[in-house]
């Protein structure tokens, strides 16, 4: 008799994150003995505070987000995926990925995460507490609706600086496109705070101390956030919701003066630890988890956001999900990629911590980009991965 192979593997705690790799893996074990995945859960703050490489000892199979393979590769905690699966399936996967899902988990030559969870900033709102308004299209449609009803930013931990970013974006300048030494031009970087001081002192400021799921959270309990113009789509909340709790609308990120819709690429993959010696089943195992039947059926079914553009486009999943997937999908086919150099997630904290204090002391624009600049310096070298 053959002795099981136990993996276990560590996930992030909330529907999205959980509950479609714990049915995966029951049904696993009722159909191949030879085979287990454990699955723990924790939050997802918590990636940040415990260092993947800590984890990697810990765990075989680990859901991480592409900024912090840099720290990753560096403290040699994964091992590259592109030699476990053939050509034709990576390339496969590449091709039916949803935006740039896929590519934020390749570095330095190699694919380091299977992308089975994609998201970007996007707008959320209440309809029904919208209803006489029109959902805001531009950021000065934001503006204008935020004179009218209750707005919130997603400012906390290190939403900030998304925010930040996404507005240069929307604004016609990428991060570091130009010079990797320079951060964003300061015309640009002036331009994206003050739209973020002006939105600020219109919009309601709690958001700064909401995660974005606690602050949709608070969207779908309450009645006084009517629209947040930003914030990681979430399709659980677009669902509909029980007794008590509102479904939001999902729509596209606004979009600056040249139409240009700002986002940063969000979502998780799948790693394998270095510790992991992967059996065939394994790997079989992850191959469903990525194929299309899967993403488009099983993956919404439990409560999960696919990778693959399939199911962002199937008539099937978006009339289960209030249309979120195709009233998102033009803002997560054009979402930034984040750099993944080790030393960007110290970066990302700091520089988001420097802009909320900037906002809440009212400091000048300009003060607030040379600092971002001090800050980037500090934590580089600045490396895309493009």
């Amino acid at each position: 008799m053959t002795t099981p192979t136990h993996y276990q593997g560590l996930t992030w705690d909330h529907p999205r994150g959980a509950h479609a790799l714990l049915e995966a893996a029951r049904r696993l074990a009722a159909t191949d003995a030879v085979c287990q995945v454990n699955w723990s859960r924790q939050p997802l703050a918590d990636f940040e505070e415990h260092p993947l490489d800590a984890l990697a000892a810990r765990y075989d199979l680990l859901v991480i987000d592409h900024p912090h393979l840099g720290e990753a590769i560096a403290k040699n905690a994964l091992q590259p995926l592109d030699t476990l699966f053939d050509e034709l399936t990576l390339a496969a996967w590449r091709a039916g990925s949803v935006g740039r899902s896929y590519a934020s988990y390749e570095l330095d030559g190699h694919l380091w995460a299977l992308p089975i969870d994609a998201a970007a900033q996007v707008m959320a709102a209440r309809a029904d507490l919208c209803r006489e308004c029109v959902l805001p299209d531009t950021w000065q449609d934001v503006l204008a609706l935020a004179r009218r009803k209750p707005v919130a930013l997603s400012l906390a931990g290190p939403h900030a600086l998304l925010m930040f970013f996404s507005l240069c974006i929307a604004l016609g300048e990428h991060p570091a496109a130009h010079d990797p030494d320079t951060l964003i031009s300061p015309e640009t970087g002036a331009a994206a705070f003050e739209w973020m001081r002006e939105l600020a002192s219109v919009c309601v400021l709690g958001g700064s101390d909401l995660s974005p799921i606690a602050l949709l959270e608070a969207m779908a309990t309450r009645d006084d956030l009517a629209c947040c113009p930003l914030v990681y789509g979430y399709v659980n909340y677009a669902s509909p919701r029980p007794p008590g709790k509102h479904a939001l609308t999902f729509t596209n990120a606004p979009a600056g003066p040249k139409r240009i819709r700002g986002s940063v690429l969000g979502g998780t993959g799948i790693a394998l630890s270095r510790r992991t010696n992967p059996s065939g089943e394994l790997l079989d195992h992850l191959r469903w988890l990525m194929s299309e039947p899967c993403q488009r059926s099983f993956v919404p079914q439990f409560d999960g956001q696919p990778g693959a553009r399939a199911a962002w486009q199937d008539d099937a999943v978006n009339r289960a999900s209030g249309h979120f997937y195709a009233n998102t999908l033009e803002t997560l086919e054009c979402a930034w990629v984040r750099p993944r150099y080790d030393g960007y997630i110290a970066f990302q904290r700091a520089a988001s911590l420097a802009l909320r204090v900037a906002l809440e002391a009212g400091t000048a624009a300009s003060r607030v980009v040379a600092d971002l600049q001090s800050i980037h310096l500090r934590y580089g070298p600045y490396r895309t991965g493009h």
